[in-house]
């Protein structure tokens, strides 16, 4: 039995390794090719660079302008994620305290809204948008992140305000609380780890997002980050030293964030599995 465990443990240490080699590889390539020269990469991209040189990185911070980029970014993301969280626990704990046939037919159209493609509706999306003279707007694009992103937040928010006890919302009415104030004082504290998981999700979505801002943003100067690294895409060429270093910058801030959060991602995870 020992030595069944242990040779389990061996396997699935292997398969784990196996699998880290697989993620981390490509970012590995992406971070050396960003130090070499165009003609360094195009005659072999696994090479190593001769040397680590910056100038890739410092074109690429001009070419793409990347102060405004990563303000438009970080605005587009923080206030997108914020508004989310907020009205998709809302509207859970609002589905789950009432929940008679009207607010049941709500949440199943909005679960069932998860399984439409975002390519199916960006045609009539834009054209409506630009109809009404909604486009190139950082706000227009706020606006549609919380209208896609809320569903899948509702859906998980759902299943943990049915985990809280609704005696400490009576309790704390009983005490003098309004229903605004027992939600922010009882029950969306609680929701705390629940709100962490779903916000790294939807940061790692927001932030590396490409197709809907390529529809939304046109001016350069409101464009995001991944839109700003189709600065080095030519008509018959690319830029690819630039490129590559322009896509570290891009990911950069988000894997940082990520690593600091993932704490609080595995702990509503386990949240989860408890309930």
């Amino acid at each position: 039995m020992a030595s069944q465990k242990a040779a389990f443990s061996v396997l699935k240490f292997m398969v784990l390794t196996v699998m880290l080699i697989l993620f981390i590889v490509p970012f590995v390539f992406l971070l050396i090719n960003s130090f070499k020269e165009n003609t360094a990469i195009t005659a072999n991209p696994l090479s190593l660079p001769d040397s680590f040189k910056m100038a890739n990185y410092t074109y690429a911070l001009e070419k793409m302008n990347y102060i405004d980029a990563f303000t438009n970014s970080l605005m587009i993301t923080v206030l997108s994620v914020l508004l989310i969280s907020l009205f998709a626990a809302m509207t859970a704990h609002y589905f789950v305290r009432n929940n008679n046939k009207v607010n049941q037919y709500t949440f199943l159209l909005m679960v069932a809204s998860m399984i439409i493609p975002f390519q199916a509706i960006m045609i009539p999306l834009v054209k409506i948008y630009g109809s009404l003279g909604l486009l190139n707007s950082k706000w227009s694009l706020i606006y549609m992140y919380i209208g896609f992103g809320s569903s899948l937040a509702v859906f998980i928010y759902h299943g943990f305000v049915k985990g809280v006890p609704k005696e400490l919302e009576e309790a704390a009415l009983m005490d003098g609380c309004t229903r605004l104030q027992t939600f922010f004082r009882i029950v969306f504290p609680v929701l705390m780890p629940t709100t962490a998981t779903i916000s790294i999700l939807n940061v790692l979505w927001i932030w590396n997002d490409f197709l809907l801002p390529s529809l939304i943003l046109v001016d350069p100067e409101q464009r995001t980050l991944p839109l700003s690294t189709y600065n080095f895409y030519g008509t018959y060429t690319v830029d690819y030293g630039p490129l590559m270093a322009s896509l570290v910058l891009t990911i950069f801030p988000v894997i940082i964030i990520y690593l600091f959060a993932q704490k609080y991602i595995i702990r509503g995870v386990m949240q989860g599995s408890i309930k």
